[in-house]
């Protein structure tokens, strides 16, 4: 019996494509082992976001080949889809899968062994122009490696094409999954004994867009409201998590369908990149600070106190110091729970990569620690709201902090809190009294 090791870079949605692809491979009769361990094949699910993540993904599959020179390495994803010359000059690596081919490794990798005369894409086989397909690559996850949560990809590819990125180049064009095989994974998961759904995809707010209108004009967010009203149907389910919006998803009536399914955790990642418009503007952003502003207040009006979380790139490529301000007193008016803040980095083949008045290093990082400084303050001052209160808390695992053992779990805001005790809590929703803190990024039940 063989046995395969796994290694995931990236996104949630590679987390999900990875999970299917292991399940894949047990089903081949395939042992799953470490990947710090001596396999037989070796596959690393790879990320193009940044240059940074391309040379991450070069350093697994140099890794991978040197614990077993004698295995199979497998390249399989995003940076084989953008950097498919580096990948067929690149002596570690033997086999490459690009996207929509992911769940059909196993048979890829039977291939590829059977072959006389092996060549890195089975002839062009395994990797497809992902900018030419209209098909989405249905996968079913009946199984993840947490208990309580479980991500279900429900769309794929984007048609924003920001000026920053080259996930469009990676993923192609958008395509969605059918709405009855989402249902049909989440009863199984449910049936399973998750309690939680995460949604996710590469752009799940154009969830449906390629989707028939069902003679009806297509409106926004209806396709991708409608699929979460139908999951708040489904037994077993408890909360149900949305991955990263486009902020002008969030119309007010959006807002408020979303505020009446209970199951809804008041928990919205909105994606802001900058608060100047002019940098926006060359980012290819297609919105407004103010507009941004607005989608905010929207899913304030319904909650009382929801977490709204956030992306920001530093160092843009022609942000000056007033621009910078623009965005530092943006951010600080509007209090969210977390920021996410990324230096810049530009990526060769987007239209960013190629523009005037590139931004230094050292100013990226100033401009990137005056951020991370305010988040910390934010990320405080909102989690310090629940100290006194009541709260669910949904317990996924145990967790030793200063030689005592906690059991720990997230609330619907995905705020962490900490119980101490030996006793497993592990899938189970417990109303808790907060304490204080346990660390700066956890509460004390």
């Amino acid at each position: 019996m063989k046995s395969v090791a796994f290694h995931n870079l990236g996104c949630k949605t590679n987390a999900y494509e990875m999970d299917v692809m292991q399940q894949r491979m047990e089903e081949k009769g395939y042992t799953i082992v470490p990947f710090d361990t001596e396999a037989d094949v070796y596959i690393i699910n790879t990320c193009t976001v940044t240059n940074i993540a391309d040379r991450k993904s070069r350093q697994m599959l140099h890794r991978a080949k040197a614990k077993n020179p004698d295995a199979v390495v497998v390249a399989v994803g995003c940076y084989v889809q953008t950097g498919m010359a580096d990948v067929e000059r690149d002596a570690a690596v033997d086999l490459a899968i690009g996207n929509n081919r992911k769940g059909d490794v196993a048979e890829i990798l039977e291939a590829f062994l059977e072959q006389r005369e092996r060549t890195k894409t089975l002839h062009g086989t395994s990797v497809i122009d992902i900018c030419r397909t209209g098909q989405y690559e249905e996968m079913t996850l009946k199984r993840t490696a947490g208990h309580t949560r479980a991500y279900v990809k429900i769309q794929d590819g984007c048609n924003q094409f920001c000026s920053y990125c080259v996930i469009p180049y990676a993923r192609g064009r958008v395509r969605s999954r059918r709405e009855e095989d989402i249902l049909q994974e989440v009863r199984t998961l449910a049936a399973g004994g998750y309690r939680e759904a995460v949604l996710t995809g590469i752009h799940i707010s154009s969830y449906g867009i390629d989707l028939e209108s069902r003679g009806e004009a297509y409106r926004g967010q209806d396709y991708l409201i409608g699929l979460v009203e139908k999951i708040h149907q489904i037994p077993g389910i408890e909360r149900i998590r949305l991955g990263s919006l486009e902020p002008q998803i969030i119309t007010a009536d959006t807002a408020a369908r979303l505020a009446a399914l209970p199951k809804v955790c008041p928990h919205f990642h909105l994606s802001l990149q900058s608060g100047c418009d002019s940098t926006l503007k060359r980012m290819n952003r297609h919105y407004t600070a103010g507009e941004y502003c607005k989608c905010v207040e929207n899913i304030r009006k319904v909650y009382s106190h929801p977490a709204v979380t956030t992306d920001v790139i530093v160092g843009f490529p022609g942000e000056t110091e007033e621009e910078f301000r623009q965005t530092y007193a943006f951010l600080d008016a509007l209090e969210l729970y977390e920021m996410h803040v990324f230096k810049y980095s530009a990526r060769e083949g987007t239209r960013a990569a190629a523009m005037p008045d590139q931004v230094s290093d050292a100013v990226k990082s100033r401009r990137s620690d005056a951020l991370l400084e305010m988040e910390k303050r934010q990320s405080r001052a909102f989690r310090k709201y629940y100290i006194g209160a009541d709260t669910e808390v949904l317990y996924e695992e145990a967790k030793e902090i200063d030689g005592r053992i906690f059991q720990i779990g997230h609330t619907g805001e995905y705020v962490r809190v900490a119980r101490e005790t030996h006793k497993e809590l592990g899938n189970r929703m417990i109303r808790e009294r907060i304490r204080g803190f346990l660390t700066d990024e956890i509460l004390l039940a």
